[in-house]
């Protein structure tokens, strides 16, 4: 049998609500009779009415109706060992009616349409709980005869009022609470997507670098084939150059077809990115904020207990958010890597008029001397797995080509204070801001 979430949530609350609302219900206290009780059963009782969303509330209404009065009855049973039971139902059986009533009118009001519009439930409340008692004292009446006086009526009111408004009150903040859960959750959400997409952007610009090696492997296999067919007008040896003609054009085909593939890639590729709903131009704090949560927990990760710290001079325009994640999320996740277990990481970021300045820097070990020329080659690396395997060492030599694209620079050097490696990024602030 396949029960919704929602009804499971809902027979939770319903089991929860049965055994509160009684044990709630002997906080009380008897402002007109000694059979009349006002207590905090009724704001719980009306608490969990409001977290229902597929059972209708007289059903819990009765359920727990019919429990408030039996819990009573046993307790004063356990209370007074030799118990009259018909003394003890009739003082007891009109909260029966109050429970219910309160249940149905609930439901006939449809209440919970109301949770969002907090000041209204407030008032649905109270006038839910008013006719509710007065269904408990009419069947009080006529079962008992018992009366009320007019003097009450105040009190039951205030009752009322303070009831429904420390629901209300209480609903409120648990709703705030959820609110901000679910904007943390999405906000986190956010900046999983965004890391996401730095990385399809990223590997979009290997793809485009491929296929322009593609194009120009085509370009170099197909002056090779016309280069052959010279040589073969010029009568060299017919047999060997007809096969190296054939060859060359074989392999300029292939080529060809890897690059038509590569190319029906990049275009999905770009088609992806562009057709996000993210903004492609973002804050600087925000992006260097999602850099430092998103390193941290990759270090914790790792087993790694790293600091992430950052500091940002000068006025800074929104910049492209994917060109500056790939660019500084490589050097920092780099730097990452390079610690061993504990470490600290600075980002610095200064503007003037013409440039901004990105300086990374770990106490990690640093960088030797001799790989200082080599970090940025493609496929360098001096970093390995537990199983001895290398990294691709193309993170950094991405960086180095991204840099260039965008007519800056970067370079490498270890910290001038203690150990550690220090990378400093040159960038043209108008490659990276939004075009007017």
């Amino acid at each position: 049998m396949n029960i919704s979430p929602l009804l499971k949530k809902d027979l939770f609350i319903l089991a929860l609500m049965m055994i509160t609302v009684p044990l709630a219900g002997e906080l009380n206290f008897y402002p007109i009779n000694e059979t009349f009780r006002i207590s905090f059963g009724v704001p719980t009782f009306l608490f969990f009415l409001l977290l229902f969303r597929k059972i209708p509330a007289v059903f819990p209404g009765f359920l727990t109706a019919i429990q408030v009065v039996s819990f009573r009855i046993l307790l004063e049973f356990i209370k007074q060992g030799n118990l009259n039971w018909i003394s003890s139902f009739e003082s007891n059986f009109s909260s029966f009616f109050f429970y219910f009533a309160y249940a149905c009118f609930f439901y006939v009001a449809k209440a919970n349409r109301f949770y969002n519009r907090p000041i209204l439930m407030g008032l649905i409340g109270i006038i839910i709980e008013l006719l509710s008692d007065m269904a408990e004292l009419t069947m009080q009446y006529l079962v008992l005869g018992t009366t009320i006086k007019l003097t009450a009526i105040s009190e039951i009111l205030i009752m009322a009022i303070s009831h429904s408004f420390l629901v209300i009150s209480f609903f409120t903040m648990m709703q705030l609470y959820e609110a901000q859960a679910r904007e943390k959750q999405i906000r986190k959400q956010n900046e999983h997507m965004l890391m996401l997409i730095s990385n399809l952007y990223e590997e979009s610009i290997h793809l485009k670098k491929t296929l322009q090696d593609a194009e120009s492997i085509t370009k170099k296999s197909y002056d090779l084939y016309k280069g052959l067919n010279v040589m073969k007008n010029e009568r060299a040896a017919e047999d060997t150059v007809e096969e190296l003609r054939r060859q060359a054009l074989i392999i300029a085909g292939e080529v060809h077809e890897i690059k038509k593939d590569n190319y029906r890639i990049f275009a999905g590729l770009s088609k992806l990115i562009s057709g996000e709903s993210f903004t492609d131009y973002m804050k600087l704090d925000e992006l260097v904020s999602i850099i430092k949560k998103t390193n941290e927990n990759y270090a914790s990760l790792l087993g790694k207990s790293i600091q992430i710290e950052y500091s940002i001079e000068g006025v800074h325009p929104p910049y492209h958010v994917f060109t500056l994640l790939s660019i500084i999320n490589n050097i920092v996740t780099n730097s990452v890597e390079a610690i061993v277990n504990i470490g600290s990481i600075t980002i610095n970021i200064e503007r003037d008029e013409y440039w901004v300045k990105f300086q990374i820097e770990d106490n990690g070990p640093g960088v030797a001397e001799k790989h200082k020329n080599l970090i940025f080659k493609p496929g360098f690396t001096t970093k390995y797995d537990h199983s001895g395997n290398p990294s691709t060492g193309m993170g950094l030599s991405f960086v180095n080509e991204m840099v260039e694209q965008l007519k800056g620079e970067v370079f490498v050097d270890n910290r001038l204070s203690g150990t550690g490696s220090s990378f400093i990024i040159q960038l043209p602030a108008v490659h990276l801001m939004e075009k007017g």
